[in-house]
C-alpha cells in the first residue's frame, strides 16, 4: 500500500468552538475552514483527560490515562509500550517534533521521535529549549517569558514581549515549513507541529492583539445555579489562578479578543503550513490531523482553565484531511477522542499495534466502526472525576464531591441543567453509570474507584477561606537570576509551583 505521511498539527488549550467552520460566526480561522471543507470536521471530539501531561500522553500512545497510570501534570508518562513514534519509527518512516511536548518526566526523551526541536513554556535549563536559545541568538535575549508572564498574570491579558517573527507560534510555523520544505527524500514521515498557543497567558503579538476587540467580544455562559454543576477540580483551579475573587466583564472580553487572536495566529501559520505541502507536492500524500489537548472555560459558568469534563473545558476541536480515507465537506457527531490519534496514524501508514484503546478516525466517520462511547479520566489533589459519553447523553463521577452529573446532549446542549438525579432520568443515569463503572472494570489496578456494590466515595477535599491560600507562582526557572533588581530585589523569588 502507499503509505502516507502523517502531520499532526496540535494546539494547547483550544475549546472546540474557536473555528468558524465549525459554527463561530465571529472568529477568523480561513485555513481551518479550509481544512474542515476538504476534510472531515469531528464535532463531538473530547480530550481522555482535561489537563496537558495525561492528555498528550493518552494522545502518544492511544490509551485511556485508567490504562497510561498517567492523570495530571505531576504524574510519569509509562515507559513500558511503544507509542505512536515507536511503531512508525520501527516501521521506516522519519519522525520529528516541533514544539511543545509536555513529556513527562524527562522532557527531553526522545518517546519514538528521532529528533526533536524543542519548545516548552517552563524550562529550567536554557540549552533545553531550542526556542529560547533562537531569542538569545536574534537580540531578545531580555524576553525572559516570550510565553507571556505567568503566575499572578495567568489570565491578564497581555501583547507579546516579542515581535511577530520571533513569536513562539511564529516560530513553530517557521520550522515546520523549513523542516517540509527540507525534507528532499521520499521516506515517509510523522511531524508533530505543536503550537503552545492559545494557552494562556494570552499574549497574542503585535498587530494580532488588535484583531478583536474586548467591547465586541460575546459573553461567557452563565446558567442559573451553575456553581451546583462545578466539582471540587474546579473550585480548586479558580483559587490557584486567582479567578474566584468575583467577576470583572471588561476583563472577561479582553480575555477571549486575546485568546481569539491568539487562535487567528495559529491559523495563519497552518496556512503556510499548507502552502509549502502544495509546493512540495505532498499535501494530498500526507493525512493531516488538526486537535488540541483540552478546552478553555473561558468564563463560562465564572470557571476560567481546565480540569472539568464541561464541554467548554473537554471538548476539542478536530479535523482530518485525506483524499480517499475522509470524505470533503463532511461533519461526524460521534464521539471521538484523542486516544484515536494514534490508531488513525497507523492506519494511514499501514501498521498496528496492541493494547490500544482508540479506534481508527476513518472507520468512525464513514461508520463501520461500532464504537459509541468515549471515557476521560481525570485524577488531581485526591479528587477523581471520571466521564462517560455518547451521541445522547454525557455522564460525570466526581469522587471528592460523591456527586453524579448527567446531561442531556439532545435537549440540553449547553449543558445548563444537572439531569442525574432528576426521576425522568434515572434509566439513563443508571444506563451511563453502569457503562462507566464497567469500563473501569476492565482496566485491573482501579479497585479503589469501583467495587461490586459501584463508586467507592471518597472524602471531600475543602478548600481554604483565605482567597490568598493556593495561588501559584510561576517564574522563569532558567532566568530566575535575571529576575535580580541590584538594589531593589529584596524578597526571594523563582518558586514554581506546579
Amino acid at each position: 500500500m502507499n503509505r502516507r505521511n502523517v502531520l499532526l498539527i496540535f494546539t494547547d488549550q483550544q475549546r472546540w468552538d474557536t473555528i468558524a467552520a465549525g459554527g463561530n460566526p465571529f472568529i477568523k480561522t480561513p485555513n481551518l475552514d479550509r481544512l474542515a471543507r476538504e476534510g472531515t470536521r469531528f464535532d463531538a471530539a473530547y480530550t481522555p483527560s482535561p489537563v496537558c501531561v495525561p492528555a498528550r500522553c493518552s494522545m502518544h500512545y492511544g490509551q485511556y490515562p485508567l490504562n497510561t497510570g498517567c492523570f495530571e501534570n505531576r504524574y510519569d508518562m509509562p515507559a513500558d509500550r511503544p507509542s505512536v513514534t515507536d511503531v512508525l519509527t520501527t516501521a521506516g518512516y522519519r519522525t520529528h517534533a516541533i514544539g511543545k511536548r509536555h513529556f513527562t518526566p524527562d522532557a527531553n526523551a526522545l518517546r519514538g521521535f528521532q529528533t526533536l526541536e524543542r519548545q516548552e513554556e517552563i524550562v529550567f535549563n536554557l540549552e533545553d529549549d531550542d526556542y529560547l536559545q533562537y531569542l538569545q541568538e536574534n537580540g531578545c535575549e531580555y524576553a525572559i517569558e516570550p510565553h507571556g508572564s505567568r503566575g499572578e498574570a495567568y489570565y491578564i491579558p497581555q501583547p507579546s514581549s516579542v515581535p511577530p517573527k520571533h513569536h513562539p507560534t511564529q516560530w513553530i510555523g517557521d520550522r515546520t515549513v523549513a523542516w517540509l520544505e527540507e525534507k528532499k527524500d521520499d521516506q515517509p514521515f510523522y511531524l508533530f507541529s505543536s503550537f503552545v498557543h492559545p494557552h494562556p497567558p494570552f499574549a497574542p503579538p503585535t498587530p494580532w492583539h488588535k484583531l478583536y476587540r474586548g467591547p465586541d467580544m460575546p459573553l461567557p455562559k452563565l446558567p442559573d445555579s451553575m456553581e451546583s454543576l462545578y466539582t471540587h477540580p474546579n473550585r480548586l483551579q479558580n483559587r490557584y489562578k486567582g479567578r474566584d475573587t468575583g467577576r470583572d466583564v471588561a476583563l472577561e472580553r479582553l480575555i477571549k479578543a486575546y485568546y481569539w487572536a491568539s487562535i487567528s495566529f495559529v491559523d495563519y501559520q497552518v496556512g503556510r503550513i499548507f502552502q509549502t505541502l502544495e509546493k512540495t507536492g505532498q499535501l494530498d500524500n500526507t493525512l493531516i490531523i488538526f486537535a488540541s489537548d483540552h478546552g478553555e472555560f473561558l468564563g463560562d459558568y465564572n470557571c476560567f482553565g481546565k480540569r472539568s469534563f464541561l464541554d467548554s473545558a473537554a471538548r476539542i476541536p478536530m479535523i482530518c484531511r485525506l483524499p480517499g480515507s475522509f470524505e470533503a465537506g463532511t461533519v461526524c457527531d460521534t464521539p471521538v477522542s484523542l486516544v484515536d490519534i494514534m490508531p488513525t496514524a497507523l492506519a494511514a501508514a499501514g501498521a498496528s499495534a496492541e493494547n490500544m484503546d482508540g479506534e481508527n478516525l476513518a472507520a468512525i466517520a464513514d461508520g463501520s466502526a461500532e464504537r459509541d462511547t468515549v471515557f476521560g479520566h481525570y485524577e488531581g489533589a485526591d479528587a477523581g472525576v471520571y466521564m462517560a459519553i455518547n451521541k445522547s447523553w454525557k455522564y460525570i463521577w466526581s469522587a471528592a464531591d460523591q456527586k453524579e452529573f448527567l446531561f442531556d446532549r439532545i435537549k440540553d446542549p449547553e449543558e445548563l441543567r444537572n439531569r442525574a438525579y432528576n426521576v425522568a432520568c434515572c434509566d439513563a443515569a443508571q444506563t451511563m453509570r453502569q457503562l462507566l463503572q464497567d469500563h473501569i472494570r476492565t482496566l485491573p489496578g482501579h479497585e479503589e474507584i469501583v467495587d461490586d456494590n459501584g463508586w467507592i466515595a471518597k472524602p471531600p477535599c475543602p478548600l481554604p477561606d483565605d482567597p490568598d491560600a493556593e495561588l501559584i507562582v510561576q517564574d522563569p526557572p532558567c532566568f530566575l537570576d535575571r529576575m535580580e533588581i541590584p538594589g531593589y530585589s529584596t524578597t526571594e523569588q523563582g518558586k514554581l509551583h506546579p
